[in-house]
């Protein structure tokens, strides 16, 4: 972890002023991150930000590099992860609605309200939903799908999703667990296999019975 300090004390690290602003974004928008209120809740020197960012336009690309190698990078990476059949690769899919090391769905909604104040992030949000539903039409076009049926099984599975975070819904595990299995079958056309459910269910900790 990088850190600095010299002789007028802690400067903090890099990770720190990022965890900050990235905390500040999601609980109050990008207003909110600027460097005098991160330094105030770090403990910091204003001064010390510019050890490890060249100003405040560099953090908030900072940002936005973290999301689009979080969000989109994973659901592309997903929807090409070894799968034996396309329910499989759904589920490999569906791995990121669970788990949130691999799509944040919080600092999502964050960046979508951020884009409602700036055209170039709402473009970089634009760009982002092309890639994911493109990333998913290929994954249906590799088992099968021609290319309209896949684009449009793409869009219903992504923004399915993109509704869940626009509107903040709320399930609990269980719920959302139960709801899978009829999730898969509507955006694949096939029942999902015990087996297959089974080995998601594992993955993520959740008990069946």
């Amino acid at each position: 972890m990088e850190q600095a300090v010299n002789d007028s004390g802690w400067r903090g690290s890099y990770e720190g002023w990022f965890d900050a602003a990235y905390a500040s974004l999601l609980e109050s928008g990008v207003d909110s991150v600027k460097i005098l209120p991160l330094a105030k809740r770090l403990g910091l020197s204003r001064t010390s930000f510019y050890w490890f960012f060249k100003d405040r336009e560099a953090l908030l690309d900072a940002l936005m590099a973290r999301w689009r190698d979080t969000n989109t990078g994973n659901i592309v990476r997903q929807s090409e992860a070894y799968a034996e059949t396309l329910v499989e690769a759904m589920l490999n899919v569906f791995d990121c609605w669970i788990d949130t090391s691999l799509f944040d769905a919080r600092f999502e909604f964050a960046v979508r309200s951020w884009a409602l104040q700036s055209p170039d992030i709402e473009a970089e949000v634009q760009r982002a939903d092309a890639a994911r539903m493109a990333a998913l039409a290929r994954m249906f076009i590799r088992f099968g799908h021609d290319e309209v049926s896949a684009d449009v099984r793409a869009r219903t599975t992504y923004l399915v999703q993109i509704g869940y975070i626009s509107m903040q819904a709320r399930e609990d595990v269980a719920l959302r667990m139960k709801r899978i299995p009829h999730y898969i079958a509507i955006f694949t056309g096939r029942d999902p296999e015990p087996r297959e459910l089974h080995r998601f269910y594992a993955r993520h900790g959740y008990s069946e019975a």
